[in-house]
């Protein structure tokens, strides 16, 4: 079999790979991506039938082009952002090969990266893992499988008609475990909803989108600050229009909330007793990005409309001032457990010494790793809060193609 060559590899064909590959060809750099299944296939398959972005399509697109036949203040359906990478791609004559899947990526003794592929053996003088962060669904093993319930990661969900009749258990309170129990609840189900710590920004304020804050509040470019800060949970929703996310009123329409799930015995649940304390959470980081907001204008003389009635926040509800701290899923007829509980990454095909952490993390400052040529893109935090976004991705694929450049 021929050995390829390339001077640059990119590895994903999301919207990190695309990005990286506008930026790269803008400095006339030869490079190819490849794409184990089709151009974002995260959002093809991975995702539930009725997702919509969570941000405006004015913000979560790419600089250099938007969402045709959107709304600029409306949420873009997932078929629709598909479409816009596929039209991206093409725009830009990206070099993408679908289907092709790198299984082993090695250093050779003379610097060149060797990528063993489904399609054959590469050679590159620089490699970018584009694959992002959303790689290997992670379901906690609490309940055992004779338990009897059925259970699926929330990349597995598509609709409440594929689930069996009964009450749903939903683990995970950020945007995927919000939408996917609203959107169970108003189909009819009894929903149970575990609840962990979190922040939750308004979807708008003072007539902003909250994208617009973040950005003018210097949000979206804050780095990293605290260990495990990558791992905040973001409660934000952009389903029917845009709302708020709020515990209080999905509780008032009949959704039961518990604390994070701990344990199971015997097919009993356990919770933390932290309900309260996680809803408090997050309505003191919601607030404070009202305080924020209202600060920014006071002292930039903007005048936008007051909102006071973004303050007023209802009682606590009574699941958090007497919390649920067992739950027996037979009795309470649950009939299937949702995972809204992250991912890990899976970079087992990426044999590079010096790649990784002692925890095996990527190692690397803003994507640019000590190995000369290995670059990381699309990670969370990867240079900011920004990083993991579409756009966010786009600015770093910048930054990274520079460095590419100056390389030779």
């Amino acid at each position: 079999m021929s050995i390829e060559t390339t001077h640059t590899l990119i590895v994903g064909g999301g919207q990190a790979g695309i990005a990286m590959s506008e930026h790269l060809g803008a400095q006339g750099i030869p490079h190819l991506v490849l794409e184990r299944d089709r151009i974002a296939e995260r959002w093809r398959s991975h995702r539930w039938d009725s997702l919509v972005a969570n941000g405006p399509a004015w913000h979560d697109r790419f600089p250099n082009m938007s969402f045709e036949g959107v709304d600029p203040f409306a949420f873009a359906p997932k078929d629709r952002i598909v479409t816009y990478f596929e039209d991206y791609a093409k725009k830009i004559a990206a070099p993408i090969r679908c289907g092709v899947e790198v299984t082993a990526l090695t250093r050779q003794a003379d610097g060149q990266f060797r990528a063993e592929t489904t399609g054959g053996v590469i050679l590159a003088q620089n490699v970018v893992a584009a694959t992002g962060p959303f790689q290997k669904p992670i379901i906690p093993p609490l309940v055992p499988a004779e338990t009897g319930v059925m259970q699926i990661h929330s990349t597995g969900y598509r609709n409440p008609g594929q689930l069996p009749e009964g009450a749903v258990l939903v683990v995970g309170a950020g945007s995927s475990g919000v939408q996917i129990a609203d959107e169970l609840l108003r189909a009819g189900r009894k929903v149970y909803l575990s609840v962990g710590p979190h922040d939750r920004p308004p979807i708008r304020y003072r007539g902003r989108d909250f994208v617009w804050w973040l950005g003018v509040l210097g949000k979206w470019d804050a780095p990293t600050v605290a260990p495990g800060m990558e791992h905040v949970t973001i409660a934000v929703s952009g389903a029917h229009g845009g709302r708020t996310v709020d515990f209080r009123d999905l509780a008032a329409r009949g959704m039961v909330l518990t604390g994070r799930t701990q344990s199971c015995v015997d097919g009993v649940l356990g919770f933390a007793p932290d309900l309260a304390q996680n809803i408090a959470r997050g309505d003191a980081n919601y607030l404070s990005v009202l305080d924020e907001a209202d600060a920014y204008l006071a002292a930039n003389g903007i005048d936008l409309p007051p909102e006071p009635q973004a303050r007023v926040l209802g009682p606590m509800p009574v699941c958090a001032t007497d919390p649920i701290l067992s739950l027996d899923l037979a009795e309470a007829g649950i009939s299937a457990i949702i995972w809204a509980t992250g991912f890990a990454l899976d970079f087992g095909w990426l044999q590079v010494p010096g790649a990784f952490d002692a925890a095996g993390r990527p190692a690397h400052q803003k994507g640019v790793t000590q190995v000369p040529g290995l670059y990381f893109l699309g990670l969370a935090w990867l240079s900011r809060r920004a990083s993991p976004f579409i756009w966010g991705a786009w600015h770093d694929a910048r930054n990274l193609a520079g460095h590419i450049a100056a390389r030779g």
